[in-house]
């Protein structure tokens, strides 16, 4: 006697549903960014604009590592779909996430190291965190170039 197949909801497609709380995470991270450039001039509630910075980069690094989550041989829209079906358009993504995510983690840690003032050790490690929410990214957009590259790929959006 054999085992009939499990239909139903299976981890990819989960972790694909929580990959979609980036999108209220990056609303928060940009609330926070616009508070604290409307609070630039003025320090309001005795917290330095900041802090909020910092908030908002915590947020969005946040955000950032949930769309690691998602599905790698799924594209969200037309140009994503371009990018990586083109070797060489791909390989000039990977090379700039790489460059952002390996700066904002150095400029992090430089700034945690070097930083005197608690408001900017804090903003140090948002960069961290943003930093490693993007090597994340960089991760995935790394499976996303080996499933749909045309070149090595004739069927995208197939696993193979």
């Amino acid at each position: 006697m054999t085992a009939a197949p499990r239909r139903g909801v299976s981890a990819r497609d989960v972790f694909q549903a929580l990959s979609y709380l980036q999108y209220p995470l990056l609303l928060i991270a940009l609330g926070y960014g616009f508070v604290g450039a409307i609070g630039l001039g003025s320090g309001r509630d005795g917290r330095p604009p900041l802090d909020a910075w910092n908030y908002g980069l915590l947020y969005a690094g946040l955000a950032i590592g949930l769309s690691s989550m998602q599905d790698p041989r799924r594209t969200q829209n037309a140009l994503s779909r371009r990018v990586w079906q083109d070797p060489g358009k791909g390989r000039w993504m990977l090379a700039l996430l790489a460059f952002y995510a390996f700066s904002a983690m150095g400029g992090g840690l430089a700034g945690a190291y070097l930083s005197a003032s608690t408001p900017m050790h804090q903003l140090s490690l948002g960069l961290l965190a943003l930093g490693l929410g993007l090597l994340g990214l960089l991760k995935t957009a790394m499976e996303m170039r080996e499933h749909h590259r045309l070149d090595r790929n004739p069927h995208p959006g197939v696993a193979s």
